[in-house]
Order: structure tokens, then C-alpha cells, then sequence
């Protein structure tokens, strides 16, 4: 079903709003080209884009272009042109950028940074106000550290100046940058001469140096210049922004890092100011559900990024540094084994620094990251809904908490000499060594706790017991391995090894570096064969394991039974009902006829088994199957209830000594007679018409085939839409971004000449004896356009479209609580809806949906809700409402009630 109430020409106010997006564009199939391909794929390579008629002419293609056009140079001279149009008018932006290349050639800073005496003079820090260097916040952007930092800021500055120049002007974009550089120094110095009166390690240790970079302005501006985002890319930006930001301060510790996240912080204030009432009073929705899965799996996957990057970056003094630790092991150097081993009183440490020069190379490099990977492959997991991946993420994060405890109550249990040198006071050691690194861990379990029931898609049994025979497969393998070839190479270890002692130390040659060195070194490897199994056994073994458990997220599907879903998909070609293509979605579970030809498709909550339609497959079958599915219930102790389902369905329901109420109205255009002629199709004939002299074209696009110019508007336009709402997204029989990403679904944009989405709708196929028969209008989107028709626009040509591939109808699905006036006397419950409908149209719109569709003059088609007991009705309506929204949280459910209150 459709949700988006839009207009038209002389129709209500927009209701589907999106700011405006990029400009990007490319070839699609046309509604008048070849037809589709067996299967509802549309035909590949081919381009065509369906002109916008006048009047009642049809949709035609455009030609497809030639193979051997140039269109690649074109394009690229094209972005070039583009590109330097963008600098060229933002000089103020490109004149700082010249500047900084400039003064790093004259002063040779560009390949090493500046000098140390530049830096004491001229460099920000709380040693440079102590010798009273009162300048240092301005003079410090003179240099950067390094070529890398040099080309880091320059991109920055120029990706975001360009825009934020030629939106806010010279003077306000001088200002951002002045505010972020200065007021990100001083709030550093000052967090700098806290951290110190306080005797924190980390910032004790950085108070008395000082450090030079431009990248604190640049960071600023970036931040700034997310309020003039659309809301999903306002989320996720500075979402990336500041967790890099953090993460380079945390991990990092230079006074550098600080100051940049200093700066970002100061220049997101200061461009809350800047943009204006306008940005201010545009508040940013919850997330979708989507989203939220993709901002906790980036919640833990930066931890382990994080950690990763303290072992690329020389010198990590961040107070999150000695996180690396619970998920890096570096490899051991030449010159640390030398220098372990030399002095005798240190036999232990040189047998494990040995042991970790034999790791030397990639095996040593795969183990000390593997939690680190472990990590990054359980965030791909959640980033796709993996129950599995939660309890993971959940279990890794608890037991390095347990670890960091464990280590904390060992060292207070067998605490060092007063006089070992090194050593500090507990209280402060056990503060800093122990408590920092856990917090990123206690921060991560707090999130997952929160976003529990975004992750709710189970790994099929099938698909998990197989992983659990592959690695206990891999184990027996790499065992066997380990113990059989160190029998044959007993001679190249130290001590020679039995049988029983090589078995002894496979457990610790499984284990990440970091986690083997608590069990100390049994064995030691002499020779080349011996060294060569000592390190690939844990890398083989870890390598098996994670790309097993990546391939265990990726295919994984939430299914009655296995295969459930195929079977499914075949019946369902020999048809059912127009929103029987719904029960291709995720969250749906099968059952299936004893004769095997129908289905239904189902889900339980609360003990309610609500359906997705008709029941689908042979035409014989589907009546009987009603029956079927009702004793299916009972015998699981279920309440069936048929949701979104036809008179034929109903009359089957009530032979049963149901109960049925109507809870939507489908709306359906017969295509073969179609004409958009007369005075009734006017609106329809004037979007048409204002859409060719806008020079809009509708595209036809598979969502997973489609550029990325294009898939990424659309997102934007969804989030937006989303996001503008401030209320969940609905689910169960509407539609959303992913059950868009499905190649059998074809989807319609309005682009315009510049390759800006205008709009977009996506069609689902209806079947009839294996062939595709009608189209049902799902997803439906505008964004933030001028042309206001652009639905009606997509409609039609969508139907002029389908018309000529030879469809019979064209449905523009059921408006949920929303019904034709026929006359009858409704009964208590129908009020009920009805008053219901009414209640949350100021909110859904779901009347003004049904008011649109009737610009196209459907024939209306009742949809019924059938029922057993009229008792359950309270749990059947909780069920339904927790169908449609799942992830409703108590603030949204608040807002929810007021807008409708209000």
C-alpha cells in the first residue's frame, strides 16, 4: 500500500517534502520499450527514458545511445568544467588554500612540517601562552605538520568552502573558520591547564609541548557546514566527523587532535548561528530503522578502527590509546627482541619476545588484529539487522570488560615494589590503566542494550548449525595440522615436543597475540617449518573463522523452513491478490498448503498470526487454503487474522463463521481502454504537459541496477521524508527503501536535465499463471521540488507505460483506513475505523491519499480484515499496530499523540 499523500495542480499542499538534492542523472528502461524479461527484469544495456507527453500521447522512448559515442571524455571534461566553475566562484576559499601551499614552499614545511623553533615560537599550546606567545591561536594555522596533513586540509577546506562561500558569503565563511581555529585553540589550552592541575597522564604529558595546523579551521567549517544538509546526510556526516574527531583525540593525544576536535565542536555551534532560524527550527527526526542499525554498527566498528589506527600512528598517547591492547597486538621489532633478551634477568620476556619475532610478517599482523576484525565483521552483522551479530557485539564488549577487571583485581592483589621503576601510585594506575580503556566498551553495551529491538533478524537454524560444523571443521583441520606436522618437526621447537604438549599448546596457538601472551610461551620455534606453523596455524584458523562468519551475515534470511522463501516466490507467480508481492519481504514466514498449491504468508505477534494478503498460488487452492491456515493456528495456539484481503477471501472467512471489516480501498486502472482525455483527466493532462516544458523525464530503474547519482537521491528523499516527519516509519503491507532494493521491482523517477529526482515511485508485479499481468504502486516520494504535479506526472506515465508493454491493470494499492462512500450502514467497528482514519490524518494523510488516487478514476475495490472472535479484537489491533510500527519508541509514541490531540 501507498502512505504519501501528494498533490497536484489545484490539489491539497504538498505532504511529502525533501530538500533539495544533488544533481546527478543516467539512462533507464522506458515504460514503451522491449519488454520486460521473464521474471520482471528489465531488459539490460538498454537506455530510455519516457519523454513527458502533451496531452494523451504516449510515453516514448528515447534512442539508445550508440556504442561507440564518446560519452566517458564528455562527462569528464564536463565535471572538470563544473569543478572549476565552483572554485572559480568561491575565491576567498581557494586564495587560503593558495596561501597555506605558498608559505609551506617558501618555508620548506610542505614535506616534513616546521622546525622545532618555528613551533616553539609560533605553535599553539599551554606552553606557548605560559612564555606568553599570545598569538599562538592565530599563528599556529600558518603550517601543517606534514605533507599528508597538508593535502588533508586542503581537500577539507576545498570540498566544504566551495559550498559554504557561495551559500553564507565571504565574511560569515571568514568568520567560521576564525571562530573554529581560535576558539578550538583556547578551549584546548584550557581543557589542557585543567587536565593538569588535575594530574591526568595524557594531558600532563602534552602540556609542555606545542604543535602547528590549519586542520582545526577546516574541521570547524565541515561541521558548520552540515546544517545546510539534507537530514539524512546531516546524520550520518557529522556522525563520521565527529567519531573521527574523537577518535584521532582519544586514540591519538596530540595536541593537534585535540585542537581539531576543539575546533569541529566550536564550529558546529557557530553554524547553528550562521545558517540561521531557518536550520535552527528544522529539528532532525529519530532514524529510521535502517539507519539506527547502520549508526550502532559504526558505534562499534570505531572502536576497533580506533585501535587499529594507534598502530599505524607513531607515538599514541590518547587516553583510549591502551584500548589497543584489548584489540592490537603490534608485532615485536628487531631491536625490542634484542633488547629484551640481552639482560638475563628477563628469560621469561626474551622467550616471548622470541615467540612474538617468529610471528613476524602477516601471520603476526592477522593475529594481533583479529579482535579488531572480529569487531569490524560483528558490525556488518548489526548494519544488517543480525540478531547474532547483537549477541556477539554484546558478549566481545562484556568480556573485555570482565578482562580489564580481572587484570585491575590482579594487579591490587600482587600490586609492584614502591621502588620498581616506573611504577605510580594505585589509585591513579588503576584510574588510568584500567578504567579509560573500558569505557569505550561500557558505551557500546549501553548502545546495544538501547537498540535491541532494531536487530531482530534471526539466523536461520539450518544456516547456524551448519556454522557451527564449519568451525568445528576448521578446528579439527588446523589441530589435526598443527599436531601432525609438529610431530614430524619435533626437533625444530624448544623443548622438544610430545604429542600431548603440542595438544596442550593448540589452544594458545588459536588465540589473538595480545590473549596468548596471559599463558606465557610453552613452545618455542627454531627451525623454518617450526616457524612457519607456529604463526599460519591461529592465522589460518582466525581467517576461516571470520570470513565464515561474514558470509553466515550476508546470506542469512529470517524463513519458516528451508527454502520457504523460493517456494514461496514460485507459487506465487501463479497468482493472487495485487499486494501478493508484499509476501516477498523480510519478516514474512509461509505456511503451505498439504496439496502444495498455495500459500500464505504470515507473522506472529503476540500470539496474533496476521497474513500479508490473499492467500496466493493455483487459483483452485487459495480458498480451500483459508481453512487450512486457520487450523494451522489453532493448532499453535494462534489467532488468525486475514489482514488486506479480498471479497473472495472474505466470503471463504465467513463461511467459517467469521467476521470481516473493511479496512482499506484498493484503487484500480483498467489499462487496455485508458485514454487521459476529457475534462476529469485535466490534472493528470497538466502535469504531463509542465513536465515536458521542465524538461522532467521519467526514468525507469531497477533500485539495485541504478547509478549511484541516482539510489542515492532516492535514499535522501526517503530519510528526509522520514526524518521531516519525526515519526517511525511505518511497515508490515507499505513499503520502504528496502523493499525497494529487490530486482523485480521497477522503480520510476522524475529526473530532470541536470539529473536532479524530482520524485519516484516503484511498481511491484501482480501474476497470473506465471506471467506478469498488472502493477501495483508501493514506495511513493517526492523531494523538495517546484513541480508540483510530479506524482501525478509519474502516475501516468507509468500507465501509458505499462499499456503499451501489454498490462491489463495498473493498481494504485489500498489506502489504509480510508473507504468509498457506498451507501450501507456501517456497524460499530467500521465507525470505529473510520473515526480512526480520521483521527490520524494529520499525521498519515491517509484521506488525502485516497483523495489524489481519485484524480485517476479507479475502479474501487474493498479490502477487508477477517477475523474468528470478535473478543480478540483488542490483541488483533495491537498486533497490527505493532505490524506497522515495530520500532515505535515511547518519545515517538508522545509525539505521535499530540500531533493527533493537536
Amino acid at each position: 500500500m501507498t502512505t504519501d499523500p501528494v498533490d497536484g495542480p489545484g490539489g491539497p499542499a504538498p505532504a511529502v517534502t525533501g530538500p533539495k538534492a544533488p544533481a546527478p542523472g543516467g539512462p533507464a528502461p522506458a515504460p514503451g520499450g522491449p519488454a520486460p524479461a521473464p521474471g520482471g527484469r528489465a531488459p539490460a544495456g538498454k537506455v530510455a527514458q519516457a519523454q513527458a507527453p502533451a496531452a494523451a500521447d504516449p510515453v516514448t522512448p528515447a534512442e539508445p545511445l550508440a556504442p561507440s559515442t564518446p560519452v566517458v571524455p564528455s562527462k569528464l571534461r564536463s565535471v572538470a568544467v563544473a569543478v572549476w566553475a565552483a572554485i572559480t566562484h568561491a575565491p576567498v576559499t581557494l586564495a587560503l588554500v593558495a596561501a597555506l601551499w605558498i608559505i609551506g614552499l617558501v618555508k620548506g614545511t610542505i614535506a616534513h612540517g616546521p622546525t622545532e623553533a618555528a613551533v616553539e615560537k609560533w605553535g599553539l599550546g599551554l606552553q606557548a601562552f605560559r612564555d606568553g606567545h599570545w598569538w599562538s591561536p592565530l599563528t599556529s594555522v600558518v603550517y601543517c605538520t606534514g605533507f599528508v596533513n597538508y593535502l588533508t586540509t586542503t581537500l577539507l577546506v576545498l570540498v566544504v568552502g566551495v559550498s559554504v562561500e557561495r551559500r553564507v558569503g565571504v565574511w560569515r565563511l571568514l568568520g567560521l573558520m576564525l571562530v573554529s581555529q581560535v576558539g578550538g585553540a583556547l578551549l584546548t589550552v584550557g581543557i589542557i591547564w585543567l587536565g593538569e592541575r588535575a594530574e591526568e597522564d595524557w594531558l600532563f604529558s602534552i602540556s609542555t609541548y606545542n604543535e602547528m595546523g590549519a586542520s582545526p579551521a577546516a574541521a570547524g567549517l565541515a561541521l558548520a557546514a552540515t546544517f545546510g544538509l539534507s537530514a539524512l546526510w546531516r546524520r550520518r556526516v557529522r556522525l563520521l566527523l565527529i567519531a573521527g574527531l574523537l577518535t584521532w583525540a582519544l586514540y591519538v593525544g596530540h595536541i593537534i587532535d585535540l585542537q581539531r576536535l576543539c575546533g569541529g565542536v566550536i564550529g558546529l555551534v557557530a553554524g547553528l548561528l550562521v545558517f540561521g532560524r531557518s536550520v535552527r527550527s528544522r529539528r532532525i527526526g529519530a532514524p529510521s530503522h535502517a539507519e539506527t542499525r547502520v549508526l550502532v554498527a559504526m558505534v562499534v566498528a570505531v572502536g576497533a578502527l580506533g585501535a587499529m589506527l594507534t598502530v599505524v600512528v607513531d607515538y599514541a598517547i590518547g587516553p583510549l590509546s591502551t584500548y589497543r591492547d584489548l584489540l592490537v597486538y603490534p608485532a615485536w621489532t628487531p631491536e625490542e627482541v634484542a633488547n629484551t633478551c640481552a639482560d638475563p634477568e628477563f628469560a621469561l620476556d626474551c622467550r616471548r619476545a622470541l615467540a612474538g619475532d617468529a610471528l613476524r610478517g602477516l601471520p603476526g599482523l592477522l593475529l594481533g588484529l583479529a579482535p579488531a576484525l572480529l569487531l569490524l565483521v560483528i558490525a556488518e552483522g548489526l548494519r544488517r539487522g543480525r540478531r547474532l551479530a547483537w549477541w556477539l557485539g554484546l558478549v566481545v564488549n562484556l568480556f573485555m570488560i570482565a578482562l580489564v577487571a580481572w587484570s585491575a583485581y590482579q594487579y591490587l592483589r600482587h600490586p609492584l615494589p614502591d621502588d620498581y621503576p616506573g611504577s605510580k601510585p594505585q589509585t591513579g594506575w588503576i584510574l588510568f590503566s584500567y578504567l579509560e580503556p573500558v569505557l569505550l566498551c561500557v558505551a557500546t553495551v549501553v548502545v546495544l542494550l538501547a537498540t535491541r529491538r532494531h536487530f531482530a533478524v534471526r539466523v536461520p537454524r539450518t544456516n547456524l548449525v551448519g556454522f557451527g560444523l564449519y568451525v568445528a571443521g576448521t578446528l579439527a583441520v588446523v589441530g589435526f595440522g598443527y599436531v601432525w606436522i609438529g610431530q614430524l618437526v619435533a626437533d625444530q621447537f624448544d623443548p622438544e615436543p610430545t604429542t600431548a604438549d603440542l595438544l596442550l599448546d593448540l589452544p594458545v596457538r588459536l588465540l589473538p597475540t595480545g590473549y596468548a601472551d596471559f599463558f606465557g610461551v610453552r613452545l618455542l620455534p627454531k627451525g623454518d617449518v617450526a616457524k612457519l606453523l607456529f604463526g599460519y596455524t591461529g592465522m589460518v584458523f582466525w581467517v576461516v573463522i571470520l570470513v565464515g562468519l561474514l558470509a553466515l551475515f550476508l546470506r542469512s534470511r529470517t524463513t519458516s523452513e528451508p527454502g520457504a522463501a523460493d517456494r514461496a516466490r514460485a507459487l506465487l507467480t501463479q497468482g493472487g491478490s495485487n499486494l501478493s508481492y508484499m509476501t516477498t519481504w523480510e519478516g514474512n514466514d509461509y505456511w503451505f498448503a498439504v496439496t502444495g498449491d498455495a500459500a500464505v504468508a504470515y507473522r506472529v505477534i503476540g500470539g496474533v498470526a496476521v497474513t500479508t494478503g490473499d492467500p496466493f498460488g493455483e487459483p483452485a487452492g487459495r480458498r480451500a487454503a483459508v481453512a487450512g491456515f486457520a487450523d494451522f493456528c489453532q493448532t499453535n495456539g494462534w489467532t488468525p487474522c486475514f489482514y488486506s484481503v479480498t471479497e473472495d477471501v472474505r466470503l471463504a472467512a465467513e463461511e467459517l463463521g467469521w467476521s470481516a471489516v473493511q479496512v482499506a480501498e484498493d484503487t484500480v486502472l483498467p489499462l487496455p481502454e485508458l485514454k487521459f482525455s476529457g475534462k476529469k483527466w485535466q490534472d493528470v493532462r497538466t502535469a504531463l504537459n509542465n513536465a515536458t516544458k521542465a524538461g522532467i523525464t521519467a526514468q525507469w530503474w531497477r533500485f539495485p541496477e541504478a547509478p549511484l547519482s541516482i539510489s542515492e537521491q532516492i535514499r535522501e528523499i526517503s530519510e528526509d521524508w522520514v526524518a521531516d516527519k519525526g515519526l517511525p516509519e511505518m511497515g508490515f503491507t507499505l513499503g520502504s527503501l528496502t523493499e525497494l532494493d529487490d530486482p523485480r521491482v521497477r522503480c520510476l523517477v522524475a529526473v530532470d536535465a541536470d539529473g536532479r529526482v524530482h520524485g519516484v515511485t516503484s511498481w511491484l508485479p501482480v501474476y497470473r499463471d506465471g506471467a506478469e499481468v498488472g502493477w501495483t504502486l508501493d514506495f511513493m516520494r517526492r523531494g523538495a521540488t517546484d513541480f508540483r504535479g510530479v506524482m501525478e506526472f509519474l502516475i501516468a506515465s507509468a500507465a501509458l507505460g505499462f499499456k503499451e508493454e501489454g498490462a491489463e491493470f495498473l493498481s494504485l494499492s489500498g489506502a489504509p483506513l480510508a473507504r468509498l462512500d457506498r451507501g450501507d450502514d456501517p456497524g460499530a467497528l467500521q465507525k470505529l475505523l473510520d473515526f480512526t482514519g480520521r483521527t490520524l490524518e494529520p499525521v498519515y494523510g491517509f484521506r488525502s491519499l485516497f483523495a489524489f488516487k481519485a484524480k485517476f478514476q479507479p475502479v474501487y475495490r474493498p479490502m477487508f480484515m477477517a477475523y474468528p472472535d470478535p473478543a480478540a479484537l483488542p490483541t488483533i489491533a495491537s498486533a497490527i499496530g505493532r505490524a506497522y510500527l515495530p520500532h515505535l519508541t515511547p518519545a515517538q509514541g508522545l509525539r505521535l499523540v499530540r500531533k493527533v490531540v493537536g
